[in-house]
Order: structure tokens, then sequence, then C-alpha cells
């Protein structure tokens, strides 16, 4: 062998090594004591190892079906209106629409509305030519409720992101629910809140008598202020919704206030606040969460810029907990939790405890061994298997893996593979030496 290549060999293993120690080290020191060139992160471990909350939502994707049959009504309404074909109403009920034209004259024109605009509405039963019901095709249906499941796994997803929690489980189980696994999260109840809240935010006005409107009553929120809740009649009418967020910050507040939320809108949602703000100076236009009204400032002036504020009696908690699922978007349909289960960490500790042990034991057992039985090349075997478990170690640092009792025992199972092919190849070694080859023959047969 050419020793220039055992020098770059060797020179590969220390540089290999040494990278593998330096990813290891957090593991084993305090976030005081870690110097600032190490990487941040020791080894994620897992809801068996560490403890967590395991949580099974079911997603109500009904009623995101009924949502959406509901806007499209409101657009179906706009899109008639722009093309002047009079209706006198247009209701829903579950999955059906019923739009009820002035005249029978007005059908053409509406079918013609219809079908050019929505081709996935289609005639749910017979009717008059001024009472026409619709429905979302089936193959439309299905198509919405998978959209709704999709969209509440990003939802939940990008909220758990920004909650903090490390290597979450978040994947779908069945049809319509969804599994979530939070490793180390010590505060289950605010985890549920937070994942499950529906976050549904909608501008609206108060109503004044004067436009004719429909109207509806909302409670204040009871963190809009110490004063308890009061009712509240808005305009049935929705201004605007939280569709045009884009970004919500946390802002600290004064002692009497307390911490507010700072919505960033699109650009789109920026035009569209600075028209309605414009128009309607002097009013009062409420911010709506879940059905609740946090706050309804008075308008004083036109409001460009992109910014609007949601103001009431937080905490900071509560405050961050509301930028989040603000910022992660709202759950496109309601979700209930069907099934709960809590790890303690007292159990995880023990799990890792046994594991340790047994690993060790094992181990050690196994490089006595080696070392007893095949003497120089058990050393070196026994050498080889501990750079082994090292770098295995090593690399589930690097890439932010999670270690579990199930990876514990892969490990361990690794290893004994790697001892098995280690005592194959002594065995081969030892008799082509009783054949009498040379030491070197002897190794390359035996490899």
């Amino acid at each position: 062998m050419n020793p220039s290549n055992v020098v770059y060999r060797l020179g590969a293993l220390a540089v290999a090594t040494i990278a593998a120690v330096i990813y290891l080290l957090p593991a084993f020191l305090s976030e005081e004591s870690r110097p600032s060139f190490l990487p941040e992160d020791p080894i994620h471990l897992g809801l068996d190892l560490r403890g967590g909350t395991h949580l099974l939502f079911t997603v109500d994707v009904d009623k995101a079906l009924e949502n959406n049959v509901e806007r499209t009504g409101d657009e179906l309404g706009r899109a008639l209106r722009e093309e002047e074909v009079p209706v006198t109403s247009i209701e829903h009920e579950g999955v059906e629409l019923t739009v009820q034209l002035e005249s029978p004259d007005e059908r053409q024109a509406f079918d013609e509305v219809v079908s050019g605009q929505f081709p996935s509405l289609e005639l749910s039963s017979a009717g008059s030519l001024a009472a026409v019901k619709l429905t979302p095709s089936r193959r439309e249906r299905e198509q919405i409720k998978r959209l709704a499941l999709d969209q509440s796994l990003e939802t939940i997803r990008n909220r758990i992101d920004q909650f903090g929690v490390s290597e979450p489980i978040i994947q779908r189980q069945g049809s319509n629910d969804i599994v979530v696994q939070l490793p180390g999260v010590q505060d289950p109840e605010r985890a549920k809140a937070l994942i499950g809240r529906t976050a549904v935010l909608e501008f609206q006005f108060e109503a004044d008598g004067s436009s004719g409107e429909e109207t509806v009553t909302r409670r204040s929120s009871p963190q809009s202020g110490p004063g308890g809740q009061r009712e509240y009649v808005l305009e049935k009418k929705v201004a605007m919704t939280g569709g045009a967020v884009a970004d919500a910050r946390v802002r600290p507040g004064t002692q009497l206030e307390g911490p507010t939320v700072d919505l960033i809108l699109t650009d789109a949602g920026a035009d569209r606040f600075e028209l309605i703000t414009a128009e309607n100076v002097g009013r009062n236009m409420a911010i709506v969460l879940d059905g609740k009204v946090f706050s309804a400032p008075v308008i004083r002036e036109r409001i460009g810029g992109g910014r609007a504020q949601i103001s009431g009696n937080f905490s900071f908690t509560e405050a961050r907990d509301l930028a989040i699922v603000l910022r992660a978007g709202a759950l496109p349909a309601p979700i209930r939790i069907i099934e709960e289960r809590t790890v303690g960490p007292s159990l995880g500790r023990d799990s890792i405890r046994q594991g340790v042990v047994s690993l060790a034991v094992g181990g050690i057992l196994v490089v006595l061994f080696m070392g007893w039985y095949y003497r120089g090349a058990g050393i070196l075997a026994d050498v080889a298997l501990g750079l082994n478990l090292l770098f295995i170690m090593a690399l589930l640092a690097a890439f932010g893996a999670t270690l579990t009792l199930p990876g514990i025992a892969g490990i361990v199972l690794t290893l004994g593979m790697a001892v098995d092919a280690n005592v194959l190849i002594n065995e081969r070694v030892r008799e082509e030496l009783r054949l009498g080859k040379t030491s070197r023959a002897a190794l390359e047969a035996g490899y």
C-alpha cells in the first residue's frame, strides 16, 4: 500500500473525528459553559425519551364545505350585480344555494353567469324558473374537503414552528385526522388552545342605522378591557378579512394598556384598507377575531401605509399567541381533540437511563471479549466500533435528527452487526494463517 495513501486516510479520519466531537460536545455542556464556536443545539430527544404531549385532532371538513358555499354565494351575488341580473335573495343551507330571481325572464342571463364564472356549481334539483337551487359538484366537494385538510395541516405546522417546539411530529392519519406530537411541552393546555384556535379575523363597521345594511351583534373579548364585556351592533357585511394580513408582531405597551399586536397588510390589503378608511372617516371599525370584538377605534382620517393595530388588556403571552395565529393564518375549518396523551418527563429519564445502561453494558462486554479473544485485531475492531458509534451520534446532531427508543435500539443493532462482521473477518484470517499464508495474504483473503 502506498504510504502517502495511509497518511491521507489517517488525516481524513482525524478531521472526521474532530468534527464529530465538536457536534457532540453541546450534549455534555450547559448553555453557560458552552463556547460560542460550538453548535447551539444538542441531540434532540423524541417524545418517548423527553416526555411531552400527543394530540389527535379531527378536522370538520363538512364545515369547511359549508363555509366555501357561503363565500361562493357572496361571489355569485357580486357577479350578478356586475352583470345587472336582478335577484331578490341568495340564501345557503348546508351545501345548497337558493337564488331567487326577480323575474323568470332573467333565467337565461343567470345561467350564462353561472356557466361562465362558476362552472363548479350545478343544479341540485328542479325548480321554478325564478327559484334556482345550486350545489357544488361532487368532484368540487371532494377537492374542497381535501384542501381543507391540507391547509389545516400546514397551518398547524406553522403555528407549532413559531411556538418554538423542536422536532414536532405533525402528520395526517386517516381521512380527516391529524396527529401532533410535541416533545418537551410542559404546558399542553396552551399548546391545545394555540393549535385549535380558528383565528378568523374580520374588520366590520359599527352600524349607524343610515346604510340600511343587515346587522349582527358581537360581544367584546374579555381581553378588550377591564370594564367587562359589552355588545356591539355591527354591519353584517365584512369590510376586510384576515387574508389581507401579511405579518403580525407584538409591540410592548404601557402599564395601563399592555402589549398590542401590530398588523402588517399585504399590498392588496393595504390598498383596500386605505380605501375603506377614506370612505368611512368618523365611524367605528371593529376588529373581530373568532366572533369577539377586540377593539373598535374611530377612524379619524385615511389610514395608509398598510398597518393596523389590535389593542386590548393582553398579557405578553396572550399577545404573542395572538400574533402567532394571525401570522400563521386561519384554520379553514374548526378542529377538535379526539385523543390526548401526556408522557411525563420522568418516563423519559427512566428510558434514557435504561437505554444508556444497556448500551454501556453491552458495549463493555463486547470490547473486553474482542480484546481478549482476538488480541491486536480485536483492539483494532474495538477502536473502529467506537468511531462507528461516535460518527452515528455526530450525524444525528449535525442533521438535527431526533433520538427515540427505537433509534437507540437501531444503534445497538448496528453496532452488533459491525461486531459480527469483524468476528467473521478475524475468523477467516485465522483460518488462512493456519494454512501457512503470510499475515498480509491472510488479511487480504479475510477481507
